[in-house]
């Protein structure tokens, strides 16, 4: 990730990320929903928080939230994501950068519904902080489009732009509907 001020760094991971994209992925089918982070303490509170609710008091209270919390897989690189990836399904996957900035040649959603149906392995890349770290987005096979809202503000929380973004590339009505940025 990088931070408000360009530097390359390790976001910390939050509790309404895990659970809200969690909830958002398993709604759309997402098979899984990879947390990326190399921070010891951070994997760490990741792993209490899916205890909690996979296995402890809170599969009991609300098992709804299990079945959302129990497609997330811990990695510490994107490496050890392609890696798993791979070993699950034979190919590399599609790696498609997300970001709330404008990069030439971005890809509309329209597209990547188009590649989304050839049923090959996708991986979304979403980033906290300021957004994914420059190598990483040039790293991707394309770049999303950002979101368009309705002003100039454009600093969505990264739960709300996963939630959109699996919208509007595997919502049933997206058959019909068109955005400018196809």
């Amino acid at each position: 990730m990088i931070s408000k001020q360009g530097e390359v760094i390790a976001a910390a991971v939050t509790n309404l990320d895990l659970h809200d994209i969690a909830r958002a992925a398993r709604t759309y089918g997402v098979r899984r929903y990879y947390v990326v982070t190399p921070l010891a303490d951070q994997q760490t509170l990741v792993r209490r928080i899916l205890a909690h609710w996979l296995t402890g008091a809170g599969a009991q209270h609300n098992p709804d939230r299990g079945a959302a919390l129990e497609i997330i897989r811990l990695q510490d690189s994107l490496a050890g994501v392609l890696e798993h990836i791979r070993g699950r399904s034979g190919r590399r996957p599609l790696v498609v950068a997300t970001s709330s900035r404008q990069h030439p040649g971005a890809a509309g959603f329209g597209r990547l519904r188009r590649l989304l149906q050839a049923e090959n392995p996708c991986l979304l890349l979403f980033g906290t902080a300021w957004g994914l770290a420059p190598e990483i987005i040039q790293a991707a096979d394309m770049v999303l489009a950002p979101i368009n809202g309705c002003t100039e503000y454009n600093h969505l929380a990264v739960r709300s732009a996963a939630a959109i973004v699996l919208d509007r590339l595997v919502g049933p009505a997206n058959a019909r509907r068109g955005y400018a940025n196809d």
